[in-house]
């Protein structure tokens, strides 16, 4: 599997001291830097079980604490195995780090006594069959769904309970905890329970065949080739920073030609913006990627901004506005726009995307004004843009061993 990075963050090693040819050393230093004036919340760093290898043979690694180096806070983390072969790959943590600042952390083995902090919030993902088979996945701020190949195969059947889309649907919360589970156990027990508020939020977003909140298609001669439903699903990690997960797709026609995709999804815990990662296979040049925002009955205020990789819709769902948005690294752009038809769930906002070796990154979310995250579009733009600038100047990371 690819490596892939929440905010493409760069690792810089020096090697001061090998933790091969000196058996006395039993700590790493991690240096971060922040190269940018703006502060920066709920950075996820990267780091990759190779740099600390031998620490984890001496130890394990469920036995390595990261402590900040000022405070002396031993930091929640996380361990993925990145391709299922049952050793650990990746490494996370997150941290705050102020405007052109720096922060040091260090790796050593916890001590007697001591025991990895227990998170307050969690990620969370999962394949839902009791409700057909959806996919769903949440951090603290934002929840989403899509659709499998049973909801699929029911309307092709005309059956009831189906959903036909590849779109992404957006369920809105308003509580720090997970909710999945819960509404939809609640929905089994009374039907259409999750379009209800009772006080955690609810799901009254419509994605029909729709793009919804960052689900693609592929733009050629003035039309949009969307896929079917998933196909199949793997997760790969749920926990207290990320949640990551897999799903595949049955080739479709896409003017003329077929093209497969596997789309590799990650959210990370205080973010607002899921990341896509799509990779594709076809025989044929593939046209331009097409990410769409659903315009639904295009009464709300687009926003376009190439020149930042930025683009949103606010609208009004029943009584609260609903901010949505992409970040598009901006060597990947090349063209957005508004397409206004009459037809239902076929208006979007569509931002064309050049793949990058068959692969597209971008990152989709939402901010919901009742959770009390944004109060106006100015808001909601502003945190979309100053995600796509710490996207484009990732943190530097540096490791003295």
């Amino acid at each position: 599997m690819k490596k892939y990075f929440k905010y493409k963050i760069v690792l810089l090693f020096s090697l001061l001291i090998s933790l091969i040819g000196c058996k006395e050393s039993h700590e790493v230093v991690i240096s971060i830097k922040n190269p940018i004036s703006l502060d920066r919340e709920a950075e996820t760093i990267e780091l990759y079980a190779s740099d600390f290898k031998t620490l984890i043979d001496l130890y394990g690694h469920e036995q390595l604490a990261i402590v900040h180096k000022k405070s002396g806070q031993l930091m929640v983390n996380q361990w993925i195995d990145l391709n299922g072969d049952g050793t650990q790959d990746q490494w996370l943590f997150q941290t705050a780090i102020t405007s052109n600042g720096e922060e040091e952390f260090i790796v050593r083995p916890l001590k007697e006594g001591e025991t990895q902090p227990q998170p307050s919030k969690m990620t969370y993902s999962r394949f839902v069959p009791e409700r057909t088979d959806d996919y769903a996945w949440e951090n603290d701020r934002i929840a989403f769904r899509t659709f499998g190949p049973d909801a699929q195969k029911r309307v092709e059947n005309n059956q009831p309970g189906g959903t036909l889309t590849s779109g992404i649907d957006a369920w809105l919360k308003r509580v720090e905890y997970p909710i999945i589970n819960k509404w939809y156990k609640n929905n089994l027990e009374k039907k259409g329970a999750y379009h209800i508020d009772s006080g955690e939020g609810y799901d009254p977003y419509h994605v029909g065949s729709s793009r919804g909140v960052g689900g693609i298609g592929f733009w050629a001669e003035d039309s949009l080739y969307t896929s079917k439903n998933f196909t199949s699903y793997t997760t790969i990690t749920e926990g207290p920073i990320r949640t990551v997960f897999k799903l595949k797709y049955q080739p479709w026609d896409v003017n003329g030609a077929k093209v497969s995709e596997e789309k590799l999804i990650s959210l990370d815990l205080g973010s607002n913006l899921c990341h896509f990662q799509s990779t594709f296979k076809s025989e044929a040049k593939l046209p331009p990627v097409a990410i769409g925002i659903s315009l639904h009955d295009k009464s709300g205020k687009t926003y376009i901004s190439n020149q930042d990789g930025v683009f949103s819709y606010w609208e009004k769902i029943d009584e609260d506005m609903l901010g949505l948005g992409i970040v598009l690294p901006k060597e990947q752009l090349n063209d957005a726009f508004e397409r206004k038809v009459k037809h239902k769930d076929a208006s979007h906002l569509l931002v064309l995307a050049t793949p990058s070796e068959a692969t597209v990154n971008y990152y989709a979310g939402y901010g919901w004004e009742r959770s009390q995250q944004f109060s106006s579009d100015a808001e909601w733009n502003e945190y979309l843009a100053q995600f796509a600038k710490k996207v484009e100047t990732p943190l530097v990371v540096t490791l003295m061993m």
